[in-house]
């Protein structure tokens, strides 16, 4: 049985005899929902009434399925090919970004920083924790760097390059978001932020197998172990290998609170769900598109 309810009706309904209620609600982003359905519009259903959302009465849980060892091996495949390719065509542009951060900055022109990535341990939602990570089952496998992801209570540990676009002092009182117009962020910094130029040097990550050209964004483990606690089903995210673009980064831009990493995380748990070749040459399409239009930067 399902009951539909307005506000003024909620006091009287008998609660007990419903297994389902439709809301009312704002949609104060909508143009995102426009660039959802035209990234998935071929493999997504959304059946729609105008202004409802219909909730089911349970916690909700996030079913992130493995990857076919087909896509798996397509998807490495294409990462090898394309990262190669692009490492040699734009070495030339790489090398003039990385003479005008030398001339600009004091400090290095390449910045490295930890980031956490592929958990070979799959994540389980439940009731008493919301989010929380399977033991692994053989410990006499283990490597050192599985020891690492132990430690950490993530995922695979690695070091990710970009072209620095912070003063080299950007965190003397600590790690912290950055946010827009940050004081940080050099003037050729905001430059390369706003192209995503400063990304480029992470096609090395992605031709070690660290990352994948289209996936969810690496993050930090200090940032990781925040998140986690504040958003449910955050460490979902680490159930594919990270990527250089994502849904998130063409609908969403960047994260610079609470409410932006909470959407992020809902469109990295969409492509989780739908990852396949098709949808990532749509997010790398899309991902050209944000890179000449500059959009969603800091």
């Amino acid at each position: 049985m399902s009951t539909s309810v307005s506000p003024a009706q909620l006091a009287p309904t008998d609660a007990s005899t419903a297994d389902s209620a439709c809301g009312s609600t704002p949609v104060p982003r909508r143009e995102n929902l426009a660039d959802l359905v035209d990234t998935y519009g071929s493999t997504v259903q959304l059946p729609s009434t105008p202004w409802l959302v219909r909730l089911e009465l349970k916690q909700p849980r996030h079913d992130v399925r493995s990857l076919s060892e087909g896509t798996r091996l397509l998807k490495r495949l294409t990462d090898i090919v394309v990262s190669v390719v692009m490492l040699v065509v734009l070495a030339p542009v790489m090398a003039v970004v990385a003479l005008l951060v030398r001339l600009t900055s004091p400090g290095p022109v390449i910045f490295r920083q930890e980031r956490v990535g592929l958990n070979l341990r799959r994540p389980r939602t439940d009731r008493r924790q919301r989010t929380d990570l399977v033991p692994p089952g053989n410990e006499e496998r283990r490597t050192k760097n599985s020891d690492r992801r132990q430690e950490s209570g993530y995922g695979q540990p690695f070091v990710l390059y970009k072209f620095r676009t912070m003063r080299n002092d950007a965190e003397r009182n600590g790690a912290q978001f950055a946010q827009k117009g940050d004081p940080r962020v050099t003037s050729v910094g905001r430059f390369l932020r706003k192209t995503r130029l400063d990304e480029l040097p992470q096609l090395w990550n992605v031709l070690k197998g660290e990352m994948s050209l289209v996936g969810p964004r690496p993050e930090r483990p200090v940032f990781i172990e925040e998140l986690s606690r504040e958003i449910p089903d955050y460490l979902q995210r680490l159930g594919l290998k990270p990527g250089l673009t994502g849904v998130a980064q063409v609908v969403n831009g960047y994260d610079n609170d609470i409410e932006s990493f909470r959407r992020k995380v809902a469109f990295d748990l969409l492509y989780l769900q739908n990852c396949c070749f098709r949808n990532d040459v749509k997010i790398l399409l899309r991902t050209i598109r944000v890179v000449l239009t500059g959009s969603g930067a800091l």
